[in-house]
């Protein structure tokens, strides 16, 4: 029992625009990340410096309190005080910092500068100060010894831990910040990455045309640079088309003049049997020339792209092969379910190109059977041309042999051995049929089915 494969997960994406607007935007947003990061440990120490800040003041104004009363009273005063939440308060005969280390000269000096700062009495200004504070626990306790008793006031609290995720402002901010970065950066991609769009375009409607219109050049520097640089190649491929063509049409044209002056002299020959050979190799080379002249044409033809209903286009060959040769109308078959479809394409062009596989199918095999069908291409990277109409034109011929599978489609190739042109014909048809689905942006391609028959498959774009 065969395992079944799982294609794996694939995260990065296929279109330039996709890729660019992805790496940015993880970049920004990683630049994001450590902006926010900084400005988190800032607020952190911030807040910290601000909480010992007003944790020394409180202390200080507890010690004011508790100093301004009779000592007998000190005890009752404490036990009125609200203190902050965290602070402990009591008397003592001896410091008691609650064995809270190091010591921490720097609270003692913050201690000792409110106390000189503030209006208050020198004669009540504690006679020692002892402080100590633990930043991994967030304790600190504060000893002063009262001046008048000797007493040590002992002060301890403990310091929340900031939270800079507390504020209202900072989701917010990241909100922000991360939607407009995000819109920003997916604009911008979309209009740095359509001339690459315009330009796969104007490629696809060059290799469909060859006088296609040429491209704006202009925009940034290095696209309108790719812009002209593509316009001089379509030219030069225009150029070379168009010269080879007018070759062709001007050999053919000319030599029906010495063939029409042989064909006359052909008249005096006495021999009746060297007179009729010599006549029909003259038809023979007569048509090979027309033949050639129509493949020129072919090419210089300028019919406009409009949208074509395929679906009925090939009802109506197949109507016409059967009214054509109503002796083999069963033999002539279009395959059930048959779907409905639109596309764009040269609608004449098209009908000559289908109608001769499907009348050679018939000529050389005695049937033909027409399918229609979507393919669905599951690996395309392209979401814009992810399915193509595909229409199989078979027959239960004898084939070809898979060596000449692809030499039929050149000038002048005939399968047929006999080189009679009542039987092989001329060798262009085929030519001219690729030719004109190649035009149209699709392709055509010969394979032999099994156990016998040939198979014309015609990819166009759907």
């Amino acid at each position: 029992m065969s395992k079944k494969k799982h294609k794996p997960w694939r995260f990065w994406p296929y279109s330039l625009a996709a890729r660019t607007g992805l790496l940015l935007i993880i970049g920004i947003g990683l630049v994001e990340a450590c902006g926010l990061m900084i400005h988190t440990l800032d607020r952190l120490d911030f807040d910290r410096i601000t909480q010992e800040q007003e944790a020394a003041n409180r202390a200080t104004a507890i010690y004011r309190d508790i100093s301004e009363v009779d000592s007998v009273d000190r005890i009752d005063e404490i036990n009125d005080l609200d203190p902050m939440h965290g602070f402990t308060i009591f008397l003592s005969n001896q410091p008691d910092l609650q064995k809270i280390y190091p010591r921490s000269q720097k609270l003692e000096q913050t201690v000792s500068h409110l106390l000189t700062t503030v209006l208050f009495p020198p004669e009540l200004r504690p006679a020692q100060i002892i402080a100590a504070s633990d930043r991994n626990t967030h304790r600190s306790a504060i000893a002063f010894q009262l001046p008048d008793d000797k007493k040590w006031l002992n002060i301890s609290y403990t310091l929340t831990s900031p939270n800079p995720f507390t504020s209202a402002t900072f989701p917010i901010a990241f909100f922000v910040m991360a939607t407009a970065t995000g819109l920003l950066t997916l604009w911008g991609v979309r209009r740095l990455i359509a001339p690459v769009g315009t330009l796969a375009a104007a490629a696809e409607r060059l290799g469909q045309d060859v006088n296609a219109p040429p491209l704006p050049e202009a925009g940034p520097l290095e696209v309108a640079r790719a812009a002209r640089a593509f316009n001089n190649m379509a030219h030069r491929i225009n150029r070379f088309v168009n010269d080879r063509t007018q070759l062709l049409l001007s050999i053919g044209h000319d030599l029906r003049t010495p063939i029409t002056r042989l064909k006359l002299r052909s008249e005096f020959i006495e021999d009746p049997a060297l007179q009729t050979k010599f006549i029909k190799d003259l038809d023979e080379l007569e048509a090979m020339i027309k033949a050639t002249l129509d493949f020129g044409r072919d090419n210089t033809r300028h019919e406009p792209i409009a949208s074509l209903d395929i679906t009925k286009l090939l009802k109506t060959l197949i109507y016409e092969l059967q009214e054509t040769h109503p002796d083999k109308k069963e033999a002539i078959l279009l395959c059930e379910p048959i779907p409905h479809l639109t596309i764009k394409a040269r609608p004449i062009s098209l009908k000559r190109a289908l109608q001769n596989l499907m009348e050679n199918a018939l000529h050389y095999a005695g049937n033909v059977s027409v399918t229609l069908k979507i393919e669905h291409l599951s690996t395309a990277k392209d979401p814009h041309h992810d399915q193509r109409v595909v229409i199989l034109i078979e027959d239960n011929g004898t084939g070809i042999d898979e060596d000449s599978l692809d030499q039929v489609f050149e000038p002048f190739v005939r399968m047929e051995t006999s080189r009679n042109r009542a039987t092989g014909g001329t060798g262009l048809g085929l030519s001219i049929t690729r030719n004109i689905i190649h035009g149209q942006g699709g392709d055509i391609t010969l394979s032999n089915r099994q156990p016998h028959g040939l198979c014309a498959k015609v990819t166009l774009m759907a």
